[in-house]
């Protein structure tokens, strides 16, 4: 037994081709598999195809069953496998649509794109309902604020993904929209009836555990009314992971434990009793970063807990019959070839959806659609990106707003703020608006960032039509509640930006409907 506790670990390098300390893992302990990175592991997918091959061919050279290669493609602000593949806008923006059938699609192209890289594993798709604006981690990740729509949404992701031979993995269980602190850093306590979880939470999940998701991603926050504790994870509480995901909810997957470097878990010395705790609980696979320490030291830990009788095979021989029935179901589809990644066919159902989620909330002052004279000047303003989470590629991604309404008009000047901006720009940027026709004011989570917010309130009190944009959480109409005219996108990705301009000049309708309830007027 102690050569198959590797099983229970997904881990993770930094590296472009596969390090040494790597060939040494899979040849000696048998891990599970490995979690690719953006930051680590993400050059071109020609690169990523290369290196998943690499990797398979050691763990087939060591006479072992196929690797879980793992990633977090959520689409939207998160896409860990870089620019070169089809950029889709995301779950809240498909929540707009109101489409199932559309996001089916979107499952099974991510799917196809995946499986082409090599990746069989995607930590994709978010079921947890945002239910609390002020939510750090949740916004745009999850589908809206409806258990119903989220549900149906959730189930079609899942169903077309896993049509490509790619797992799809729930989370994070049992839904942690309502959270007012980000796991990544602390504990977050959601203290629901259970009645409220079944009415809301669960929904989602009851939902895509019936379309056959292979994978629950269990979340670092409390909850009292299934633990009976304010200060126990729910990762590490056997009667959420054995009792209520097995018995309860008849889930036949695996589980995997949200990652383990975050906050919410103890970390340093103390953390290998939190992952003892986890293998009690019967969490499956243990989500490890790339520190190389980090690994060798949990190892050893479980070794010795093993050998202390702490762990035996009652908590292990379950977890390694699932994950052989996985490893052997994701060997029944053929790989497709690298050309699907960013083909034709994706970028047209990646732009009908950023087409179909531009959602208008307002229009009071009749700016829209837009019919401005050729000699008209427009100021286009936007906070630069940046990752918001640590669940977040935003930053990898070049603004381009302002080059989406220059493909409808001449004179457009763009001004990219600090993120958040400073009192001089604002103070600049109020100076400079008696030169302009229009502006066009995009936000970035405004809703949590008073800077932004008062950027927009500034330009509002001037004389000059303003139209603003949320670009990210549509909640930033909250923040500056007197704005007259008011589009959300829901994603600053490149297909968002030209579906937003298309919209606002009137090439496309303005198809969209709100997936949340903002508090506002004209929703």
């Amino acid at each position: 037994m102690k050569d198959e506790l590797g099983y229970k670990l997904m881990l993770a390098f930094d590296g472009f081709a596969v390090p040494q300390l790597i060939r040494k893992w899979i040849t000696e302990r048998n891990p599970a598999g490995f979690t690719l990175f953006r930051g680590l592991n993400v050059q071109n997918p020609a690169q990523v195809r290369a290196l998943t091959a690499e990797l398979q061919i050691i763990a087939a050279q060591a006479n072992q069953p196929p690797l879980l290669i793992a990633t977090d493609q959520e689409g939207g602000q998160l896409n860990a496998l870089g620019e070169e593949t089809t950029l889709f806008p995301g779950n809240m923006a498909l929540g707009a649509t109101r489409d199932a059938e559309l996001a089916r699609r979107v499952g099974q192209a991510m799917g196809r794109e995946l499986a082409a890289l090599g990746v069989n594993v995607n930590y994709a798709p978010v079921c947890d309902i945002s239910s609390n604006p002020k939510n750090p981690a949740c916004g745009i990740r999850a589908f809206g604020d409806d258990p119903a729509l989220t549900a149906e949404m959730a189930a079609a992701l899942v169903a077309g993904m896993q049509a490509e031979g790619v797992a799809a993995t729930i989370k994070h269980f049992p839904g942690i929209g309502e959270a007012k602190v980000d796991s990544h850093f602390t504990l977050p306590v959601l203290d629901h009836s259970r009645e409220r979880l079944d009415a809301v939470e669960l929904r989602p999940f009851r939902a895509t555990i019936a379309a056959g998701a292979k994978l629950i991603m269990s979340g670092h926050f409390a909850i009292p009314a299934l633990t009976g504790s304010s200060d126990l994870p729910a990762t590490l509480s056997r009667a959420v992971m054995r009792d209520f995901v097995r018995d309860e909810l008849g889930f036949d997957g695996i589980v995997i434990s949200d990652a383990l470097d975050m906050g919410a878990i103890s970390q340093g010395a103390g953390q290998i009793v939190d992952v003892i705790t986890a293998v009690r609980a019967e969490v499956d696979l243990l989500l490890l970063t790339s520190s190389e320490e980090v690994q060798e030291r949990l190892y050893a830990g479980l070794q010795l807990a093993l050998s202390r009788g702490l762990i035996d095979a009652t908590h292990l021989n379950p977890s390694l019959a699932r994950i052989m029935a996985l490893k052997q179901w994701l060997t029944q589809t053929p790989q497709p070839p690298l050309g699907v990644v960013a083909c034709a066919e994706h970028q047209a159902l990646a732009q009908e959806v950023a087409n179909r989620a531009i959602t208008l909330v307002r229009n009071d002052a009749g700016l829209l659609p837009l019919r401005l004279p050729a000699e008209a000047r427009i100021a286009v303003i936007m906070p630069q990106p940046k990752d918001l989470t640590p669940a977040d590629t935003s930053s990898f991604i070049m603004p381009g707003l302002a080059t989406a309404v220059r493909a409808h008009h001449p004179h457009v000047d763009e001004f990219i703020t600090s993120h958040p901006p400073t009192a001089a720009e604002i103070a600049n940027l109020h100076d400079k608006a008696a030169e302009y026709d229009l502006i066009i004011l995009g936000t970035l989570s405004a809703s949590m960032d008073e800077m932004q917010a008062e950027l927009v309130n500034v330009l509002l009190a001037t004389a000059v039509p303003t139209l603003t944009v949320a670009l990210r959480t549509p909640y930033d109409l909250t923040a500056y509640p007197q704005a007259q005219t008011h589009v959300c996108s829901y994603s600053i990705l490149p297909a968002s930006m030209r579906a937003l301009a298309a919209a606002l000049f009137g090439t496309n309708p303005f198809a969209g409907k709100l997936p949340v309830q903002l508090g506002v007027g004209n929703q």
